[in-house]
């Protein structure tokens, strides 16, 4: 049996609006990480089945399927998911706390500063022994 380390360091982030969607990605491109990108929480849930990413940040008001309703999907998927929630909403503290107790890592106020961008992504780099 042949056993394999891979070091698992990609990223979904998850965000409409698309100017922050490409500065979050360019950032974490720049520190070395492999970034996806999806628009809304039903393209993010379908993107992290496909990738299995390290972690999740994603917008929590989002069209389509709000961040929320995506991070219980993706939980649901995977109980193990890393999943930060970016929100410039104030009125979403009950939201929070529910998905918190549910295995939300963190949830930060916009602006997300570049260092607490590149932060979550170290910490949450993975090495995965496969077989």
């Amino acid at each position: 049996m042949k056993l394999v380390i891979v070091l698992v360091n990609s990223i979904l982030v998850v965000e409409d609006d698309e100017d922050l969607n490409q500065l979050y990605k360019e950032i974490l491109e720049l520190k070395n990480f492999e970034v996806h990108t999806a628009k809304n929480g039903q393209e993010g849930v379908e993107k992290f089945k496909e990738i299995n990413p390290s972690l999740v940040i994603m917008d929590g008001d989002m069209p389509i399927l709000d961040g929320y309703e995506a991070f219980y999907q993706i939980k649901k998927f995977d109980k193990n998911a890393n999943v930060v929630m970016v929100t410039g909403m104030p009125d979403y503290q009950r939201q929070n706390q529910d998905a918190i107790k549910n295995g939300l890592i963190k949830v930060i106020s916009k602006p997300l500063r570049v260092n607490q961008l590149v932060e979550l992504a170290e910490k949450f780099s993975e090495v995965k022994i496969k077989d």
